[in-house]
């Protein structure tokens, strides 16, 4: 596949084009462009985390799994990174392990249960 189109430009381009296209609702092409400039600034969260939701709405499962999982290594108190990575597992039939992500995400996010 000739992936020229996606790897094009500069890294703000590429992180706009990407934008766009996730904005479009085209999440494999967002997916195309951000995996290369994950690759090119690793130490970035905001392409990190687009790709991994370009991933979970084109149903790449697996791979939404393991960007998430690199995100939240790296800040366990990033709410949303833990939240989309229970509902990634959720998806997977995994349930039991997504709960634990749900609940720390939840607490993160202040949102106790009453009791």
């Amino acid at each position: 596949m000739d992936t020229t189109y996606y790897d094009h430009g500069t890294p703000a381009e590429r992180w706009e084009r990407a934008q766009m296209f996730f904005d479009a609702k085209d999440f494999a092409a967002a997916a195309r462009v951000l995996g290369g400039l994950v690759e090119e600034v690793p130490e970035q969260t905001g392409p990190r985390l687009l790709l991994a939701r370009s991933y979970y709405h084109s149903a790449q499962l697996r791979r939404a799994e393991t960007e998430l999982r690199v995100i939240v290594e790296r800040d366990p108190v990033d709410h949303y990174a833990r939240l989309m990575l229970g509902r990634t597992l959720e998806r997977q039939g995994r349930g039991e392990e997504a709960e634990s992500h749900l609940r720390i995400a939840s607490a993160l996010a202040g949102e106790f249960e009453q009791v």
